[in-house]
């Protein structure tokens, strides 16, 4: 079948490639012309880790940087307070490794997964094409030239400003003004750049994997920093509360002074400041933050990451949620056939991920330690026993998750025997810990039956 999906950000990519592999023809539409892709680092945690490298991502080649270390620092002694996470962290709760990724390097390797070599016809991605409607009954899109575009399926992977939501919604999604932070200044500092000044060096030392997060907490201001890209470039976001006029949307290109940043962390250590110092540009980025929407989907158009689900900062989710809707999607539309058969496999979609998105749109409204303060909202979407207290059970809800699992045995209910290509993942999918195994992902892919279980550190797929 003929798949459109509208943006070429992570949401879209993954959807795209997974689409592909579903054994679909995938046309992706995108607003830019991609050839400067902006962005700061963003978090790969275990629940996406776990289906990239089995899609034939490879962190190391990409210059990821394996979590080794998160901590909550003083911002005054810069001596570790908290210590939030470990190396082994990830891989105790979520069966997979934590990876900090640009940006940019996780869009290439996206990218190339897509329209490169491997299963399934190439995704055609059609750059410097806006959207500028979308139809969900016939279905199609028009772009900004007047062209209408239909196919079977189209997915609307946008970002937050997509006017596909309020289509598929059906009226207006009111955005709120978050609290306690609604701003975030993005920068990047070198590694080198801070190895040649006295005054700075000692931040490079021990930094290989280690978040820091220096917390201004009567004044809701965060410092929250990580390397990426081998290493060699040291990711910060200053996270504040401003009060602004209605109105504000979230732009990455909003350039302001670093002194602006100092201004906001003047109670800081004065080294620490000299490191961020050593930036030379700052992006200002306001955070807009949408309640939950209860419908994703409109005959055959759906909604993916931001233009589902736009994501705050503080769990580190935004990203690996997209790339949860991508897969699953994937998924549910190997096989598909009619319209009424795509939509009632977009009715799987949603029960696999919308109140999952919600719970992780929710949780990322405040920090790790701030829970409680949301608990009640958390109720619309979880269980009693499943709404964390402490940071270890937000790693267990997050990391603790295996979209593929869930989304395969969704997909046998609605269609016993269900079963995906065998060239539909390159290598085996990693599981969740504790969850034991009936069959080997390839194993079952290759229609190979097994009578064994084998340890939980693989993909649960039976």
């Amino acid at each position: 079948m003929k798949v459109i999906v509208v943006g070429a950000g992570i949401a879209g990519l993954t959807a795209a490639l997974s689409l592909r592999r579903a054994g679909h023809s995938v046309h992706v539409f995108e607003r830019s012309q991609l050839l400067h892709e902006i962005g700061a680092a963003i978090y790969v945690p275990p629940n996406a880790t776990r289906f990239l490298t089995a899609f034939g991502l490879d962190p190391t080649a990409l210059g990821f940087v394996q979590q080794k270390r998160a901590s909550l620092v003083n911002r005054h002694t810069l001596e570790s307070e908290v210590e939030l996470a470990n190396s082994e962290t990830a891989m105790k709760v979520g069966g997979a490794k934590l990876w900090y990724a640009h940006r940019v390097d996780l869009h290439s390797g996206l990218k190339d997964l897509a329209t490169g070599r491997g299963a399934g016809t190439r995704v055609e991605i059609h750059a410097g094409q806006p959207v500028v409607s979308y139809n969900p009954d016939t279905p199609s899109i028009t772009l900004e030239n007047g062209t209408e575009v239909t196919g079977d399926l189209v997915v609307c992977a946008d970002g937050v400003r997509s006017e596909a939501t309020q289509v598929v919604h059906g009226q207006p999604v009111a955005q709120c003004d978050p609290r306690p932070m609604n701003c975030a200044y993005r920068f990047l500092v070198p590694a080198d750049v801070l190895e040649k000044d006295d005054k700075t060096s000692w931040f490079n030392e021990s930094c290989d994997g280690w978040t820091r997060i220096f917390a201004d907490v009567s004044a809701d201001k965060r410092l929250v920093s990580y390397p990426c890209r081998n290493n060699t470039i040291h990711n910060f976001v200053l996270l504040v509360y401003e009060p602004r006029g209605d109105g504000a949307v979230e732009d990455w290109k909003a350039g302001v002074p670093v002194e602006e940043v100092l201004d906001k962390i003047a109670s800081f250590s004065p080294r620490l400041k000299e490191v961020v110092n050593k930036t030379t540009e700052v992006k200002k980025w306001p955070l807009i933050y949408r309640n939950p929407i209860p419908r994703w989907s409109k005959g055959c158009m759906t909604l993916a990451g931001d233009a589902a689900h736009p994501m705050l900062p503080h769990q580190g989710q935004g990203g690996a949620q997209a790339l949860e809707d991508g897969v699953a999607l994937g998924i549910v539309m190997h096989g598909a056939t009619d319209a009424s058969d795509i939509e009632a496999r977009l009715a799987i979609y949603e029960n696999v991920r919308r109140n999952r998105a919600s719970a992780i749109q929710t949780l990322s409204n405040v920090g790790q330690d701030q829970v409680r303060m949301i608990s009640h909202q958390l109720a619309e979407y979880m269980a009693p026993e499943q709404i964390p207290k402490t940071p270890s059970d937000i790693f267990q809800y997050t990391y603790g998750f295996d979209v593929v699992r869930e989304t395969l045995d969704a997909m046998r209910n609605y269609q016993p025997g269900f079963q995906l290509p065998h060239d539909f993942f390159e290598s085996e999918v990693l599981g969740v810990p504790g969850r034991h195994i009936a069959q080997s992902w390839l194993g079952w892919c290759r229609g190979v039956l097994r009578n064994w279980i084998v340890p939980a550190t693989r993909t649960a797929v039976a």
